[in-house]
């Protein structure tokens, strides 16, 4: 496959990240690894979308802390951003819904066709660009073929995902991003398909087939419209878990589960393990969290109580 034939992939991870670990980072590497060994995929982006402040989950930090945790365990990648649009909103928002932000934002600023975008979003789009006429983000002053190339196509959504998407939020203020920009009209590559992926552990896979726990019609849009893929935790079945759901057979095809040869244990994803060990002044914290974010949550005396 070419590289315009190639799905285009944006893998985004909804989470409480109380706090980010090393596993988080590298489920997102591994992932990325999978779906390019697949030969089906390009993986142009990855984003961290940290849960509000009101999920009311028990010892929940602050979403200022959380963000900036967020940004330092990140700070040396070069694909994977934080989004804290998802903390801004006045509620809690749905991993749906999220999912849906994306894409829509996604739809507007790359001129790209979303493969996963089948209906129409009920999510609320905030302003339209006012200006339909501006000048294009792309020129070709050259007089050469103005058919889009591979490069020229990663470099728009690329280029898109750098200013609009996955911004880097200044470490001390975080700032909305500006959906009411008018970025101008962009060329659009319809021989390109631009998907969101929702990322993983086979945990939340598995809460799927809890009954109650999920919205079915949510769960239509993320497995069915969106799609998932997972990164199994240890011990699990994917394919076990997925037998327990009627909606997870419906969409099987639409689950990736990654994969590889990697021998490292997935435990170290739990946030909840590196919260003891800082509580017990365990010193193998750090096989739980980057230094940055070690040093940051000691400056802030986070989670250095059993409340949180």
């Amino acid at each position: 496959m070419t590289e315009t034939t190639k799905t285009h992939v944006i893998l985004l991870a909804c989470g409480s990240f109380n706090p980010i670990t090393k596993g988080h980072i590298q489920m997102f590497e591994r992932a990325r690894d999978y779906l390019h060994k697949t030969g089906r995929f390009i993986v142009i982006g990855g984003i961290v979308s940290p849960v509000h402040d009101s999920y009311g989950k028990t010892g929940l930090v602050s979403s200022r802390h959380r963000l900036t945790m967020c940004q330092l365990a990140v700070q040396s990648s070069d694909w994977i951003r934080v989004d804290p649009w998802e903390c801004y909103q006045d509620t809690w928002q749905t991993t749906c819904s999220v999912l849906e932000h994306h894409r829509d934002l996604m739809k507007r600023v790359t001129g790209c066709i979303l493969s996963n975008v089948n209906t129409p979003s009920i999510t609320p789009v905030i302003g339209q660009p006012q200006n339909e006429s501006s000048q294009t983000i792309y020129q070709n002053n050259n007089n050469v073929s103005s058919k889009p190339t591979a490069a020229k196509i990663l470099g728009k959504v690329g280029e898109s995902l750098s200013r609009i998407c996955c911004v880097r939020p200044p470490m001390e203020r975080f700032t909305f991003v500006d959906e009411n920009a008018n970025l101008g009209t962009v060329m659009r590559y319809e021989e390109i398909e631009l998907r969101i992926l929702l990322l993983c552990g086979s945990d939340l896979l598995e809460s799927f087939c809890i009954p109650g726990l999920w919205n079915e019609a949510d769960m239509e849009v993320i497995v069915g419209e969106f799609g998932i893929v997972v990164v199994p935790r240890d011990g699990a079945d994917p394919d076990r878990i997925m037998n327990h759901s009627s909606i997870l057979r419906k969409y099987k095809n639409n689950i990736l589960v990654v994969k590889d040869d990697s021998n490292h244990p997935m435990s170290v994803v739990s946030s909840t393990k590196s919260r003891l060990a800082l509580q017990h002044g365990d010193g193998h914290v750090v096989d739980y969290l980057c230094q940055p974010v070690i040093d940051y949550i000691l400056k802030s005396q986070l989670y250095i109580n059993a409340s949180g």
